[in-house]
């Protein structure tokens, strides 16, 4: 049976016009939403909701402090063990399914996704972490949608790979499950990480359990609940809510550990890879460890770049979603002669940016997503007012008052090594080097070498030797490296996303290259007339 014979279509961005059915649905969907809370976010652990043993948990508006979206309790290290042995008490039937027996769920899910479920799922998205409606549509319903019928796809393609069979022999290759549980950690910023981490590998049969990020409750609290209604089995995927630590401990310990699918800062996942090194010995096979974790991303303009299209691939790629994608642009090299034409247009565009409610849908940007990641900001902003190697372009304030503001920054520095070109703030902070005309060379060089990070980054040439000349020598420097475009919005089947050096393993999401971390494949050779006589012609004498 053929469940995906062609590629699936990309599922189509609702644009939300005023007038529109979409808009009329969304805002309806939002107003219910605020009315009911605070909602009750549970464990989700073998098929049934529970409350966490441990304290309570609060989940608020980034953008109002005054609105309580939710209520948990944080799970506790007894909590996530009972998790893990949900998980191994599903894998058995789970890991056994028949490939459309699991496949259909999740095309499911999709579905539902893509129509009833579509509108609490974008509105959860804005109210928890604070997306503009169009940056919610993009991840939660267009990408996650996109991740599930794609990763169908890519997983039976992978399954119809098989070996060669010679007369007489059949052999065969049987995509395993891997033996134990995943551990999916996922970050607040997308809502479709937080559906893709745990069921990609769930679709080629193994279980899951899932810890999402505490300010990105809301939203998965809904995944949870839709999967369920896709008609998950019990324990495939379990929820557990709250920090890092509890997890840790029981998880990371746990001799069932068969891998981790990890999206978020580079020092925890550095943690997680210690600490699996140092419990090697109590596991029984060597856990899988995927993870895409920060970047320090850039966009490089060549003399010969269309300043009209650069101007919107900096606004758009730095401070779509406050800056707060991974693949955010935060430092930009431009040509000096071009940025004395640039900088008061790219000012003025900045500053026009509206920043507010996402429920307002002429939002731009809505606020950062809690109080530390507002701190770190501010702090970034009294410092460069002090600093003599920065001259600010844009913005430079903050405002707590209501939510966690902060406006979209442009610096101009003349150290081209000045921390803001190296440091991930992870926030709407774009720092620029206007760099000598004459000098393309080695600002290639510089570009490749400032940052320990390798995610994505950008070119703008009109010039076909210098977008050649920078995709060769920065080869290593980005994952996705986009030429006249801005370094965010890679799109699921047309460019898997992933990055290398400090910025993760490189699995690609979003592509058959990352589901093959998930199954530990088994040759199969059956020999149909087997030999009966032990001896070797060459064995007979002359």
């Amino acid at each position: 049976m053929s469940i995906s014979p062609n590629p699936p279509r990309n599922e189509p961005v609702q644009l939300y016009a005023p007038g529109s059915p979409e808009r009329t649905r969304l805002r309806e969907t939002l107003a219910a939403m605020q009315a009911a809370a605070p909602h009750a976010l549970r464990l989700h652990i073998g098929g049934e909701a529970a409350d966490g043993a441990g304290p309570p948990l609060e989940v608020r508006a980034p953008h109002r402090h005054d609105l309580l979206l939710g209520e948990a309790r944080q799970a506790t290290a007894d909590d996530v063990r009972r998790a893990i042995d949900a998980a191994l008490a599903a894998w058995p039937s789970w890991s056994r399914e028949p490939f459309e027996t699991r496949a259909t769920v999740f095309l499911r899910a999709a579905d539902l996704l893509s129509g009833p479920w579509r509108d609490r799922l974008n509105a959860a998205t804005m109210l928890g972490q604070s997306k503009s409606v169009h940056q919610a549509e993009i991840d939660a319903a267009c990408e996650l949608i996109d991740f599930w019928r794609w990763n169908v796809h890519f997983a039976e393609r992978m399954q119809q790979d098989q070996p060669v069979s010679p007369p007489g022999v059949l052999n065969r290759l049987e995509y395993r499950s891997l033996e134990g549980f995943v551990l999916a950690i996922t970050p607040f910023n997308f809502t479709s990480i937080g559906g893709n981490l745990p069921t990609a590998p769930a679709i080629l049969g193994n279980v899951v359990v899932w810890k999402p990020a505490s300010t990105q409750l809301l939203a998965a609290h809904v995944i949870m609940e839709l999967l369920e209604a896709a008609g998950l089995p019990a324990g495939v995927v379990n929820l557990v809510a709250g920090p890092g630590a509890a997890v840790s401990e029981a998880a990371l310990n746990h001799p069932a550990l068969a891998g981790i699918h990890f999206t978020g800062s580079t020092d925890t996942f550095r943690h997680l890879w210690t600490s699996v090194s140092a419990n090697l010995d109590t596991y029984r096979t060597y856990p899988r460890l995927i993870g895409e974790t920060g970047g320090k991303d850039f966009v490089l303009a060549h003399e010969s770049a269309d300043p009209e299209a650069l101007l919107v691939g900096l606004v758009r790629g730095a401070f779509e979603y406050q800056g707060q994608k991974c693949s955010a642009a935060s430092r930009a090299y431009v040509p000096r002669s071009m940025w004395h034409e640039l900088r008061e247009p790219l000012a003025a565009a900045t500053e026009a940016l509206t920043v507010g409610d996402p429920a307002e849908l002429s939002t731009f940007m809505g606020a950062v997503i809690d109080e530390s990641s507002y701190r770190k900001h501010e702090e970034a902003m009294v410092a460069a007012r002090g600093d003599s190697r920065l001259t600010l372009v844009a913005g430079g304030e903050c405002d707590s008052d209501v939510g966690w503001f902060v406006r979209p920054t442009i610096y101009a520095t003349d150290d081209p090594k000045h921390d803001l070109m190296q440091r991930e703030l992870f926030g709407p902070i774009l720092t620029v080097y206007p760099y000598e005309d004459s000098q393309w060379d080695s600002v290639l060089d510089l570009v490749d070498t400032t940052s320990p990070y390798g995610l994505t980054g950008a070119v703008f040439a009109d010039d076909r030797r210098a977008i050649d000349a920078a995709a060769s020598r920065l080869r290593h420097a980005a994952g996705n490296f986009y030429v006249n475009d801005k370094p965010t919005g890679a799109v699921v089947g047309q460019q898997p996303f992933g990055g290398g050096r400090l910025s993760g393993t490189n699995d690609k999401a979003g592509s058959f290259l990352n589901l093959t971390r998930w199954v530990s494949a088994r040759v199969i050779k059956e020999t149909f007339v087997p030999p009966t006589d032990w001896r070797y012609p060459h064995m007979e004498a002359d």
